[in-house]
């Protein structure tokens, strides 16, 4: 699997003023897999550590945590010779060892020279919830996602597909009907598959909808074990209860979130820690309500008032067992959601790109999906989930705040037409 990541990761390795670095995202969303491959690519060889199999660890890390003391017992432990700037060390479920992420400060401070690179799954959790002891200012961090579509098109090895859309992308021209017809047709496959690399990755091999949907149960059941081992009994119901109720709320035509359908007369200072523990461990996203058109955006966003989305769009239909045929064949029966399914996989695809989100609505008159920042300035951008050339909320922001260019997202080709930039569904990871 080829991950965009992996060009961060080799600015990390080259930049002179490099300090260990954390690697966040949620389980199974393939950090050891590509720190592996970066290391096996980048490095005469790797000395893998995992604090989840390995008992010897935990106890190696109850002691001197020095990197003079630690190195040659990490290089007994791992069976390999560890070399400056030649050798990746990896801490892999880091969470699990307080000690081996306090030694971080240590490695920056007195060992700078040795590449350290710490992973965990539930890292957020430990270092939000539990009061670790955080190396603050000793770290570089990086989050890991699911593969996007780009990433997703890589992995059938559609780099020429990939191409072309990059260029009619930039160039604001329309891709041709044969390329424009290929990239709509893995669209609508990724929407089903999703981009956890077990569920890609079987997906490439096999093309069976019934193996992909088991992964992906599986990878849901996973993430509800996680709720249980790592919450209260009682934190655990609201977690879980939030969980499954996502689909429900996207599937209503005002898509913010409302505590009062997870439970009657539900309240934020009822669920708002379950909402943060879901926040912390990669399986959502917010998106929130901006209340003013100006920079910074995140000094004018309502933390009351909120959209989630699921951290995987395959994952999203799975959940709600929706059937992937009618997905492929773009099935009426699925009119009704439809506009929430398209709007959490290109909130997927800004976030897997880096992008703050925030939302805008102007009383019941106009709501604009996502509002970005980007060297452009404050960028609209309005989602449509079919090809439907009506804008009407998009141009009410338009002329109340004159951005330098909008965006419509839709089922049409690229275009460029009164400051608006038209994006094809397919092409939202290349924002």
């Amino acid at each position: 699997m080829e991950r965009t990541i992996t060009n961060q990761l080799i600015e990390w390795k080259n930049n002179k003023y490099r300090k260990p670095l954390l690697l966040q995202g949620a389980r199974q969303t393939g950090k050891t897999y590509t720190l592996f491959d970066f290391g096996r690519r980048f490095y005469e060889n790797i000395a893998h550590i995992n604090f989840d199999t390995s008992t010897i660890a935990n106890k190696l890390f109850d002691e001197d945590i020095m990197p003079d003391i630690l190195i040659p017992k990490l290089g007994i432990l791992t069976g390999e010779k560890i070399v400056k700037e030649k050798t990746l060390i990896i801490f892999d479920e880091v969470q699990l060892c307080q000690r081996a992420l306090s030694s971080l400060k240590y490695f920056c401070e007195f060992a700078p020279e040795y590449h350290v690179v710490a992973s965990g799954s539930l890292l957020g959790i430990s270092v939000n919830r539990e009061k670790y002891s955080f190396p603050v200012g000793k770290v570089d961090r990086l989050n890991m996602f699911p593969m996007n579509f780009r990433e997703f098109l890589l992995a059938f090895e559609e780099r020429e597909l990939v191409e072309k859309i990059k260029i009619c992308f930039s160039e604001n021209k329309p891709l041709d009907a044969v390329h424009h017809k290929l990239a709509n047709e893995y669209y609508r496959q990724y929407l089903v598959v999703g981009g956890m690399p077990e569920v890609v990755s079987k997906y490439t091999d096999t093309k069976d909808f019934k193996l992909i949907r088991l992964t992906q149960n599986n990878i849901i059941a996973d993430y509800l074990d996680d709720m249980s081992k790592y919450n209260t009994p009682i934190e655990t119901r609201k977690t879980r209860s939030i969980y499954n109720n996502l689909t429900v709320q996207l599937f209503k035509a005002n898509t913010r979130f409302q505590y009062k359908l997870i439970k009657s007369g539900g309240r934020s200072s009822e669920f708002e820690g379950a909402l943060e523990w879901l926040e912390f461990a990669g399986l959502i996203d917010r998106c929130y309500l901006t209340e003013k058109i100006m920079l910074p955006l995140n000094n004018y966003k309502n933390p009351d008032a909120f959209k989630v989305y699921m951290s995987d769009i395959g994952l999203l239909c799975a959940q709600k067992t929706l059937n992937p045929e009618d997905i492929i064949y773009n099935a009426p029966s699925l009119n009704d959601f439809k506009g929430g399914m398209i709007e959490n996989y290109v909130g997927q695809q800004l976030r897997a790109n880096g992008y703050e989100k925030y939302c805008w609505i102007s009383g019941a008159i106009a709501e604009v999906d996502f509002i970005i920042q980007n060297e452009n300035g404050i960028i609209p951008i309005e989602v449509k989930s079919s090809d439907n050339t009506q804008a009407k909320s998009l141009n009410r922001y338009i002329q109340l705040y004159k951005p330098s260019y909008a965006i419509k997202i839709a089922d049409k080709n690229f275009g460029y037409e009164n400051n608006k930039k038209t994006i094809p569904l397919y092409a939202a990871s290349f924002l």
